[in-house]
């Protein structure tokens, strides 16, 4: 009878979050993880069948802690929904730098770039408050997401070091623009 697993599969999987969140996505390797789990890589290939498999579970478990700080956000009421939404996104880059960078500043030439449903949801939230079509709505929330983007990015690599209450404003002052913009066409 083979020995039972001592280390299970959720283990490695945070475990392997930790790593990231200290060193780096580009630390995540069989050697160190290991290491950080106090075991052989043996346990480690027992439960999954490549790094690349850990790295794909790895990166499901960032994106859920991703996605509780948009629900958390928007549930806050402290923001209206949409803008909760980019205040969330820009905290948990500042935040979490290392999972930031893991979810949104990785190669995606070979992933799935189609839109989700999140971003479907999003658009609808534009498209009510704003009263403007789909297409607007769609383009609309392109460039602020891209604005949205480029601040995270700068306060994930510690480019800026900005307080959420200047965030918010400068949120405010980019939709308002875009808003007036659009509303005008």
């Amino acid at each position: 009878m083979a020995p039972k697993n001592k280390v299970r599969r959720e283990e490695i999987v945070v475990a392997a979050l930790e790593l990231i969140r200290d060193k780096g996505a580009e630390a995540l390797n069989a050697r160190d993880l290991a290491a950080a789990l106090g075991c052989s890589t043996q346990p480690i290939f027992s439960n999954f069948a490549s790094m690349d498999e850990i790295r794909a579970h790895v990166i499901a478990a960032a994106t859920e802690l991703y996605g509780s700080y948009i629900r958390d956000g928007i549930a806050s009421e402290k923001y209206p929904p949409y803008k909760a939404s980019g205040m969330a996104y820009i905290e948990f880059a500042s935040r979490e730098k290392e999972l930031f960078k893991l979810l949104f500043m990785r190669d995606r030439t070979a992933e799935d770039k189609s839109p989700t449903g999140d971003f479907d949801s999003i658009v609808d939230i534009i498209v009510k408050n704003t009263g403007f079509d789909r297409e607007t709505a769609t383009f609309f929330h392109l460039e602020m997401w891209v604005s949205v983007h480029g601040i995270a990015v700068m306060m994930a690599t510690n480019y800026l070091e900005l307080g959420m209450e200047t965030v918010s404003e400068m949120l405010s002052d980019i939709y308002i623009g875009l808003r007036s913009r659009y509303e005008r066409k």
